[in-house]
């Protein structure tokens, strides 16, 4: 194999020490191919960076492509909203844990980054008058949300991004495995192995993960089968921190079908926004009773109540009523087509639905331009904890972060990098096996303990489960790079989930129900000890930089 098309191949030092069948060259290398990965590429290029993309899977296949209801901006075409109002809306839906100061910056520079990105071909629904069609979520005091194809803006937004990034050294079917770091502890490298399991390396003084979430540690998910981990399992192996993982959000409406795991649809919230109402399993409304937004209050509220009329009702879903929603298959032909497969007709009859992980609040500790506390790594989109989720992430604000920070990451690479560089093919392969478990298990543990609604015991339960399942072995193919960041992250979840011994934001603890803001509303940075497991570090405040 030879290396990308743009930069010339060598021999390299790969996994292990096993000689690589290829290497290559650039100044950054990116990892990840969805709104914060070509987003960072694309300006990458544009400050005359030579950029090579690395994707596991097709350059479209990510969790930004499956992305329903928009991004949430504000660019003065709404009267009596502002920057200020979505500013306050954010850091309410954090539940004390955002950073105001990396919310107001990101929220600030969302209405750039969305020119920027229809300049590059996004095309946004209308109004009839010419403006920006609007969607209001939960969470949102406003009508704020722009939205592409009534629900599908993540693809909307990905083939746009996908379009503009023709011609770009892109290495499609290869897994990143490890940074190379040179003796000062500088990336100067990546380690990635192909759809074969064939090592290669990439020389490069920049390393930016894009790689997205962690949401298949769960047995139930929104999102894509890319969606495990492996970007923070591998920047906390080059030494960075992360925060804020205990902090997984369930997206509340997620189409219900008997005996159904994985990647499940999910029923964007613009269709409560647009008016339907939960129901439990007599046919009550029962989210009236629970807050003051009713389904329009903060995705981990409607969330959490959903689990608790389950639990007291002994029903496996809720029903969305979207019956009374004019014109619904056109305003939702996303949501209208899963339906129709599942054999629900969502106009004429309620939508079974019930909460499934979906977006993970914390990950890489970055500042608010991506850089870690790893020179030369760089971590956008939702990989990156950047203070501006905290506790639970407001409704379409992850799209507008990828947007914001991608670009904010390339321009921070190449000013990083006309200072000093590590040594190009200095680096040091350092993990020749780490802890792998069996996903299956690692997922069935963490449903049962570590979703909405999680205790000491059980905990402590799934911890012990994990640890028993978890053998040391070098990852030789995808599926176990995969497994062990899997591994990983469910250690390190359940690590801070246990440490917070009280309930804020989608984090809820059964045995300590109620927030605590005497010593707990600060973020838990974990780090790893000596042998490699996840430990808690220290505690960021959350009014300091990230």
């Amino acid at each position: 194999m030879s290396g990308p098309k743009g930069a010339p191949a060598r021999r390299g030092e790969a996994a292990g020490g096993v000689a690589a069948t290829w290497a290559a060259s650039a100044d950054v290398v990116v990892v990840g191919s969805g709104v914060a990965g070509l987003t960072a590429a694309l300006d990458a290029v544009e400050a005359g960076l030579r950029v090579v993309v690395v994707t596991k899977d097709a350059p479209d296949a990510g969790c930004t492509r499956w992305a329903q209801g928009g991004v949430a901006v504000v660019v003065g075409d709404v009267p009596a909203d502002t920057v200020a109002a979505h500013v306050a809306d954010t850091v309410a839906a954090g539940a004390g844990l955002c950073d105001p100061a990396a919310v107001e910056s990101i929220i600030g520079a969302g209405p750039a980054a969305v020119r920027a990105l229809q300049a590059r071909g996004a095309v946004f629904d209308r109004r009839p008058d010419g403006g920006l069609a609007r969607a209001r979520e939960g969470g949102h005091s406003a009508f704020r949300v722009v939205h592409a194809g009534g629900d599908a803006t993540g693809a909307e937004i990905e083939r746009a991004l996908v379009a503009s990034a023709n011609g770009l050294p892109m290495l499609a079917g290869h897994v990143a495995l490890d940074a190379l770091l040179d003796d000062a502890g500088r990336v100067v490298g990546l380690v990635v192995l192909d759809d074969r399991g064939v090592p290669g390396v990439l020389h490069a003084p920049a390393v930016l993960l894009a790689s997205g979430g962690y949401g298949h540690l769960y047995a139930s998910t929104t999102n894509p089968e890319t969606a495990t981990g492996d970007g923070i399992a591998l920047a906390l192996r080059a030494g960075a921190t992360v925060a804020d993982v205990e902090f997984v959000q369930f997206h509340p409406t997620v189409l219900w079908t008997p005996g159904a795991n994985g990647r499940r649809p999910l029923v964007t919230e613009a269709v409560r926004g647009e008016g339907a109402p939960l129901l439990d399993r007599a046919g009550r409304r029962f989210m009236t009773e629970v807050h003051p937004l009713a389904e329009l209050a903060p995705r981990d509220v409607v969330a959490a109540a959903i689990t608790r009329r389950l639990a007291e009702t002994g029903a496996d879903c809720v029903w969305l009523d979207a019956t009374g929603i004019e014109d619904f298959t056109t305003r939702f032909p996303t949501v209208s087509a899963a339906c129709r497969a599942a054999g629900v007709d969502p106009v004429r009859e309620p939508i079974p639905v019930a909460p499934a992980a979906h977006y993970a609040c914390g990950g890489v500790v970055t500042d608010v331009a991506g850089r870690t506390a790893v020179p030369g790594l760089y971590a956008a989109g939702e990989i990156a904890r950047t203070g501006l989720h905290g506790a639970n992430r407001l409704a379409s604000n992850s799209l507008l972060e990828g947007l914001v920070l991608g670009g904010r990451a390339a321009r921070a690479v190449a000013a990083d990098l006309a200072g000093p560089r590590g040594v190009a093919g200095a680096g040091a392969v350092r993990t020749p096996a780490i802890g792998i478990a069996d996903r299956a298990r690692v997922q069935r543990a963490m449903s049962a303990s570590a979703a909405i609604g999680r205790d000491a015991a059980g905990l402590a339960a799934a911890s012990d489960s994990v640890e028993a399942a978890t053998l040391l072995r070098a990852p030789t193919d995808r599926s176990g790079v995969e497994d062990a960041a899997l591994t990983l992250l469910a250690q390190a979840v359940l690590v801070a989930a246990g440490t917070r011994t009280e309930t804020r934001g989608c984090h809820v603890r059964t045995d300590f129900p109620e927030r605590d803001d005497r010593w707990q509303r600060a973020s838990l940075v974990l780090g790893l000890d000596p042998a490699g497991a996840p430990v808690v570090r220290t505690e960021l405040a959350t009014r300091g930089a990230a």
